[in-house]
């Protein structure tokens, strides 16, 4: 039933930009040939790079150039007409559709996912579990030691690692956790998830603030040698409350308490190959991928599963 109404929405959608396409204007593509540029979050890059490979093995005449970068630079390059498609961990806001709107740009945002921020730390660290109020207090600065958590900890000062100052995953917690309130002197950026990784494997005091799609395909090898790496933190939304860590059921099931939704943004303004490929990401096999890589699909269905041990 889901499959029949993406397949009309898109149908719709193909006719409605073909339709209002100018003549002469932007002509060099369709839906699945010519070149079109993309920007991606680079919090997604994994999975962006096999969305990327499948629609390219498909359709031999289309090329997408991609670039991974951070969320505030991939809005300025759509502003901009810099790429066609951005992909992002939320909508655009009020504020930046306006922008768009002045320049007479009226982009659709496509839901392809859903996805969390993972809190990972050293492998020998004991704190396993962490609630969410400890995790703020931490980002805060107000909670700068290990023993002021445990205190049994003999790892002394906490440090907090993302991935990019301007990443989706600082924004986030900052935003959503913190109500844009500062993060404290004990938090740093990198240049990315995986430097993310290898500091906390390095450093058993760190804890590391990541996207889950870069540990959340177990039949990947990177994964499994991230994992070798460091631990997953469960959470807790309240002291004394089962820990959840951000596996697919629990983030279906909004049991774990970072999640987010990832956004494909298309401000090309007829049928072309950004259109295509927000259609193939959404699609059958676009949406198998990302159930395969450890996230939501937006539009096919999770199973849920309960095993009983008796």
């Amino acid at each position: 039933m889901w499959n029949k109404i993406l397949f009309a929405g898109i149908i719709t959608l193909l006719v409605f930009y073909a339709c209002g396409n100018p003549a002469g204007n932007e002509a060099t593509d369709t839906p699945t040939s010519g070149e079109v540029n993309i920007v991606v979050d680079e919090s997604f890059t994994k999975l962006f790079d096999t969305q990327i490979y499948t629609f390219e093995s498909i359709y031999k005449n289309a090329k997408i150039y991609v670039k991974y970068l951070h969320e505030d630079e991939a809005l300025s390059r759509l502003v901009n007409d810099s790429c066609k498609v951005v992909v992002m961990c939320r909508n655009i806001t009020a504020a930046e559709r306006k922008q768009f709107e002045q320049k007479n740009i009226f982009p659709i945002a496509t839901k392809v996912a859903e996805d969390a921020i993972a809190i990972v730390i050293h492998p020998e660290n004991n704190d396993s579990t962490l609630t969410v109020e400890k995790i703020k207090s931490i980002l805060l600065g107000n909670d700068s030691l290990w023993n002021q958590i445990n205190k049994n900890s003999s790892l002394g000062k906490i440090n907090v690692v993302f991935d990019n100052k301007g990443s989706a995953n600082a924004r986030y917690m900052q935003d959503t956790l913190l109500q844009g309130k500062a993060f404290g002197k004990n938090v740093f950026a990198v240049n990315s998830n995986p430097e993310v990784i290898e500091y906390v494997s390095k450093n058993k005091n760190a804890i590391g603030v990541l996207s889950v799609n870069w540990i959340s395909d177990i039949d990947d090898s990177t994964t499994t040698n991230f994992l070798k790496k460091i631990k997953v933190v469960g959470i807790s939304k309240a002291e004394g409350e089962r820990g959840y860590k951000p596996y697919q059921a629990y983030i279906k099931t909004k049991d774990y308490a970072f999640t987010r939704d990832i956004y494909m943004i298309n401000r090309q303004t007829r049928a072309g190959l950004g259109l295509g490929f927000v259609s193939f990401v959404a699609g059958d096999k676009g949406q198998l991928m990302i159930l395969k890589a450890g996230l939501i699909p937006a539009i096919a269905p999770v199973r849920m599963v309960h095993v009983s041990m008796e």
